[in-house]
Parts: structure tokens; C-alpha cells; sequence
């Protein structure tokens, strides 16, 4: 298979199709308040809340974050969530069924803990949660004290997300970012013992001065915590656009082959250690409900990644936070003053976003088939959608491409990789993307 020369290949990761860099200002506050109207009573919805603030600046992060050393700006953060939250719920004509909210960062658990509890009952309060909602929350463990843990659990918090990265000393020293095993383990033990039982790590490969060995130990930590899912990213190093990046030295970051070492050692441990791998970089215990859908051929993808979630809707919100809602893509401000502006203008703060068409929504389903299955039915996905596959022509040249190489198995319309090629699917992914070679700067590297 001659995968090596797609290693270096910038490619998206593939959570929204098409990805941001396409979306445009034509989609605006009205648009969006259009859209929210157009929900139907009982629409399945997810929720998303972006918290974007760190009290420090990791080197290697690629979110919309910012460093606050006080909380006077989140207080007024907070406020103007609030309302935004008041201003989505007055445009909506009938009730939600919201089965998910998932706050992000930065790092949501910067917030006071009867803000945090204040934050989900106002949620309760407007879009009438599931009793059975999975309510997640990623969290930084250097910063979360017994106060805060108490609050995510009366808060009904039942999923955490714990950054980990990794745990050598010389690569925490190297991404800014200093985290002991210990302390780790302290927070999972509080979480597990407040009843949230389900718990995430996220690691990285491709750090500076990353070593094989290195990830090997880590991952040997993580197992002793057991975890019921782990993510393993590969380190996106794009200064251009993330300036703190610059802090890293380049000469320090891995290359390509040793990134793809790095990826597949941590994820065959793993794997012997009884987790389920789960496409392109996710695993899970095999008890565990992305295990099972995987199973089950009920995997999907959004922002957050892979996900169980089959909604209708995401809502997303605060500053640079996007939703998808049937009718295409919208996308908050990013500056959080302008973010802030609008909504006190009693405004939606929508920045920008993407009107689906007919055509978008089938290369869509195909990129998610191939993104969580590692297959996918081309002439199948067609005649759900209606639509003539004489329109995939220069995507199935790509595939005869990549079939030739051993990237792929084609067997007529049916697409299929081999497990040696799964850290490769975003390339096979972008057969179908009618937009890839317009922004490959913006993305990250293939592997």
C-alpha cells in the first residue's frame, strides 16, 4: 500500500460536510432565526455550549480559547450566554426533545460551580431535557476541585471528558501544559465517586519530543484508570493560525512516519487491553454505547467527533460555537466581544454559515459512512437520496485512484479500507468532497 505519500496531506476531519472554511456570510442572524421556526414540535436536538477560556494557554491547543486570570470576564461571558440561550428559546414555535448537551472549551469547569448548576437548570428550564439526556463536560483535571464535582453531578452531569495529552514530563514541559498520573487519577476517583461513572481521556500523538516510548507509557497510565472511551488526535501544528503555536519548536515535532508509528502503537496496546477501536481515532470498552452503535451501524459524527448522537438538530452555543440544523450550518462570532455586542443588542450573534443543498446532504451521509463505518455503499446512499450516481464521477475516479494503490477495496459501488489503511479514511473521505482542493492550508495533516 503506498500510504506515505498521503501522511503529510492536509485533509479536514471531516465533522460537518462541507467544512467551515465554506461557510459564508449570505447565512446570517435571520436566516438562522428562520430556521429555528421551522423546527418541528419533538424535533430531536442536542445542544452544545462553548466555554472559551483557560486560566493558561496549552501550546499545542487548536480551540477558540483565551486565558483569563480573573473572573471578571467570565461573569460577563456568562451573562451574555444566558442570553443567547433566551433569545434561541423565544424563536423556536414548539418544544425540543433534547437527548444531549455537551459543553466545551477552553474549559468549561472555569466556571463557578452554582454557575455551572445555574447554567444546566436555565437549559432544563427553556428546552425541557430528557430525564435520560446524556449531559457531558470537558474538563481540565489540574483544575477541578471537590466543589466542582459536586456541582456537575447535582447538575446530572453523567459524562466526563478528561484532557490527558500525555504524561511525559518532557512533552508536558514542551506544550506548556504540566499534568502528574497522580492528579489524574484523584479527579477520575472524585468523578466516579460523585456517580459520574463515565469517563473520557483524550491523548495526542505527533507532541514535540514525543517518543514511541513515551506513548506507550502513557497509554499504560490510562489503563490503569480505565477509562470507558479514549480519543488519540494527532497534533495539528498550524502557527499561521494559532499564534501561541509558535512556541513550539518545529525541529522538535515528529515526522510523518513517526506519527503513524505513534498512532498505531498506542492504538494496538489498546486494543489488547480490550477496547474496541472505533474509525479513525476513538476507542471504547466494548460495553459502552459508541462500541455498541458501532456495532449496530448506528456510529455518526459531528463537532465533537464520533458520537452516538442521531439528532435532528444541534444547537450550538457561545462565542464561535456552530450548530447544524436540517437546513444547513450557522456559526457564532468567534470574537467574544462582538459575540457579546450582539446579544446585548438582543441579537443572535450568528457570524456565518452554510444553506445545505440536495447534493451536499448526499456527499454528506457518504464522507460519515466511510468516516465511522471504513465502508460504504455508493449506489445504496444514492437511492436513499435520490439521486444519480453519474454525479459521483470525479469522486469515483478518485476512489479508482486510491484503489490502485491499495488505499481501497472497490467492489462495483461498494467502498471498502483495509484495516492497515484506517488511518487514512480522511483521504478516502475527501474522494467525495466537491470542495478539497479549494483551502488545504487550513487543515491538518492526514496522519
Amino acid at each position: 500500500m503506498q500510504a506515505a505519500p498521503y501522511r503529510d496531506e492536509r485533509l479536514p476531519r471531516y465533522t460537518s460536510y462541507p467544512t467551515a472554511p465554506h461557510f459564508s456570510g449570505a447565512v446570517d442572524a435571520e436566516t438562522y432565526a428562520g430556521w429555528l421556526k421551522e423546527l418541528a414540535a419533538g424535533t430531536t436536538a442536542s445542544l452544545y455550549l462553548h466555554v472559551p477560556f483557560c486560566r493558561s494557554m496549552c501550546w499545542y491547543c487548536g480551540c477558540h480559547t483565551t486565558v483569563a486570570l480573573r473572573n471578571g470576564p467570565i461573569v460577563d461571558y456568562l451573562a451574555a450566554l444566558r442570553g443567547e440561550i433566551a433569545l434561541v428559546a423565544e424563536k423556536l414555535v414548539a418544544p425540543l426533545d433534547v437527548r444531549h448537551v455537551h459543553f466545551g472549551g477552553g474549559t468549561p469547569t472555569i466556571l463557578e460551580p452554582r454557575d455551572f448548576a445555574a447554567l444546566v437548570a436555565l437549559l432544563r428550564q427553556h428546552f425541557g431535557l430528557r430525564r435520560s439526556a446524556e449531559i457531558a463536560v470537558e474538563i481540565d483535571p489540574r483544575r477541578l476541585g471537590a466543589g466542582m464535582i459536586a456541582a456537575l453531578a447535582e447538575a446530572g452531569v453523567n459524562r466526563a471528558s478528561l484532557g490527558v495529552q500525555s504524561f511525559d514530563p518532557a512533552v508536558q514541559k514542551a506544550i506548556n501544559r504540566i499534568q502528574s498520573v497522580e492528579q489524574t487519577a484523584a479527579v477520575v476517583a472524585g468523578l466516579r465517586g460523585a456517580g459520574i461513572a463515565a469517563v473520557s481521556f483524550d491523548l495526542i500523538y505527533g507532541l514535540p519530543l514525543q517518543t514511541l516510548q513515551s506513548c506507550f507509557d502513557t497509554v499504560e497510565h490510562c489503563l490503569a484508570m480505565r477509562p470507558d472511551r479514549l480519543s488519540i488526535f494527532g497534533y495539528a501544528h498550524v502557527p499561521a493560525f494559532k499564534k501561541h503555536q509558535r512556541r513550539i519548536a518545529a525541529a522538535e515535532l515528529p515526522d510523518g512516519e513517526a506519527r503513524h508509528e505513534q498512532a498505531e502503537a498506542m492504538a494496538q496496546r489498546l486494543v489488547e487491553a480490550g477496547y474496541v477501536r472505533i474509525g479513525l481515532d476513538h476507542f471504547a470498552l466494548p460495553e459502552d454505547p459508541m462500541a455498541r452503535a458501532l456495532k449496530q451501524g448506528g456510529l455518526h459524527r459531528n463537532f465533537q467527533g464520533y458520537t452516538t448522537d442521531r439528532c435532528e438538530a444541534l444547537i450550538g452555543f457561545g462565542a464561535s460555537a456552530i450548530g447544524r440544523l436540517p437546513q444547513g450550518y450557522v456559526q457564532n462570532e468567534v470574537v467574544i466581544g462582538r459575540y457579546a455586542e450582539r446579544i446585548a443588542d438582543s441579537a443572535l450573534p450568528t457570524g456565518r454559515g452554510y444553506r445545505l443543498t440536495a447534493e451536499d446532504r448526499l456527499r454528506a451521509e457518504l464522507i460519515e459512512r466511510v468516516m465511522c463505518d471504513l465502508a460504504v455503499d455508493i449506489d445504496a446512499v444514492c437511492l436513499r437520496h435520490r439521486a444519480d450516481p453519474n454525479i459521483l464521477e470525479s469522486s469515483l475516479r478518485r476512489l479508482g485512484r486510491l484503489s490502485e494503490e491499495g488505499v481501497v477495496r472497490l467492489d462495483g459501488h461498494r467502498v471498502s479500507l483495509p484495516d492497515e489503511a484506517r488511518l487514512l479514511v480522511r483521504k478516502v473521505a475527501s474522494a467525495f468532497d466537491a470542495h478539497i482542493d479549494q483551502t488545504p492550508r487550513q487543515y491538518s495533516r492526514a496522519v
